[in-house]
């Protein structure tokens, strides 16, 4: 009796990379990091931060994800959260290959401490981009849409706000994040409702003419995940 082909085929090669979307506030807008490929395919092209996929160092996709925001964009310890799966046979010249993407986020006061990461890294509007290599395009669309999605029902705007921070510089993230005016009143019920604010004894901040405002940070148990709730800021 002979043994069927099929299961002695090899397993054919597959490229398994994590991409990272790593997303700020800078000039009232969402700006993402991009980084100039230095070799083929796509050589001079703009692209997220990735890699491989290390099957002898990573426990799974998200120590891979962490590593590279660490290597390549020189930062530890930001909200971090899976987007989606990309995967088929047209996305890379190399062969079939599959993306775990993930979305992370860092306040611009953070970033202004620091330099960009390496030569070829740039930060750039991510309504206004130019052609990305790969599908990296669609990811970018992809993170954005959720964020926007995200942001009517979550704290997550909060990871893109400079600590300390008054209760209005957070609504102006709010909105700067959603693209449009939320009402301030049922702002501060959601952030009520949301409870991941702890005030910083006696630390106020004067704006304009009006009286100085409570300052505030982020619970420590929340700075590095979501606090959501039932309903969305439009309810």
């Amino acid at each position: 009796m002979s043994t069927s082909t099929n299961s002695a085929r090899k397993p054919p090669p597959l490229i398994c990379t994590v991409d990272l979307v790593l997303l700020t506030l800078r000039d009232e807008q969402l700006q993402v990091l991009l980084l100039k490929r230095e070799r083929d395919p796509f050589a001079g092209a703009l692209a997220l931060p990735g890699g491989y996929v290390h099957a002898d160092q990573d426990q799974g996709c998200e120590d891979a994800a962490h590593r590279v925001l660490r290597d390549k964009a020189g930062l530890e310890g930001l909200y971090l959260e899976q987007l989606a799966t990309f995967s088929g046979p047209g996305r890379d010249p190399r062969g079939w290959s599959v993306s775990v993407a993930y979305v992370a986020l860092v306040d611009a006061g953070r970033l202004a401490r620091r330099a960009l990461p390496a030569p070829g890294c740039s930060w750039l509007p991510v309504d206004r981009l130019p052609a990305l290599a790969f599908d990296h395009g669609h990811i970018v669309e992809a993170a954005v849409a959720r964020v926007r999605s995200k942001s009517l029902y979550s704290s997550l705007p909060a990871h893109l706000c400079p600590e300390p921070f008054t209760l209005p510089e957070l609504h102006a993230v709010y909105e700067a994040v959603l693209g449009e005016s939320v009402n301030p009143v049922s702002f501060r019920r959601k952030m009520d409702e949301l409870d991941i604010l702890d005030a910083v004894t006696g630390a106020k901040r004067a704006e304009g003419a009006h009286r100085p405002a409570q300052l505030y940070r982020l619970r420590k148990e929340f700075r590095q995940r979501l606090r959501l709730v039932g309903r969305g800021l439009k309810a």
